[in-house]
């Protein structure tokens, strides 16, 4: 079998690997097995060959790339390289870009001053003995 032909039938997670979004086979089968790889919109599974053409959806971390396959390779290569596997869309970027600029900026999560001073901590704690019957701790007599 030419090495030609051996690209032509490539395993989904193998090229996943090949085209470097993930470190290892085992993580690109478990992202595919967990539901975080979708090609042409559906669920597949590790053992899919994918074809040139063929747009997936892959989540990793917190960004979601949406990629054009443009070649296949079963063998990883420098990240130069496995660029050229695939074509990222246009909407893909500028959303992984909006949604950087939004975590950088602290938009996403609860951000606090830091760790409550002794006058919050009571503060808190009457307010969980009015609302819930109080927070115990092993050390606390009980009542």
């Amino acid at each position: 079998m030419s090495d030609r032909d051996q690209d032509d039938k490539v395993r989904l997670d193998k090229w996943l690997w090949a085209a470097r979004f993930f470190k290892t086979r085992a993580l690109a089968k478990a992202a595919i097995e967990g539901g975080k790889v979708h090609c042409r919109g559906e669920r597949c599974k590790p053992s899919k060959e994918p074809k040139i053409g063929d747009e997936l959806t892959i989540r990793t971390g917190f960004d979601e790339r949406t990629v054009v396959i443009q070649a296949l390779s079963a063998v990883r290569r420098g990240a130069p390289e496995a660029q050229t596997l695939y074509r990222e869309t246009e909407e893909s970027i500028t959303r992984r870009e909006r949604a950087a600029a939004l975590r950088k900026a602290g938009a996403l999560g609860v951000q606090t001053e830091g760790r409550p001073t002794k006058k919050q901590r009571r503060q808190i704690r009457q307010f969980a003995d009015q609302h819930q019957g109080g927070l115990r701790h092993p050390w606390q007599e009980q009542d």
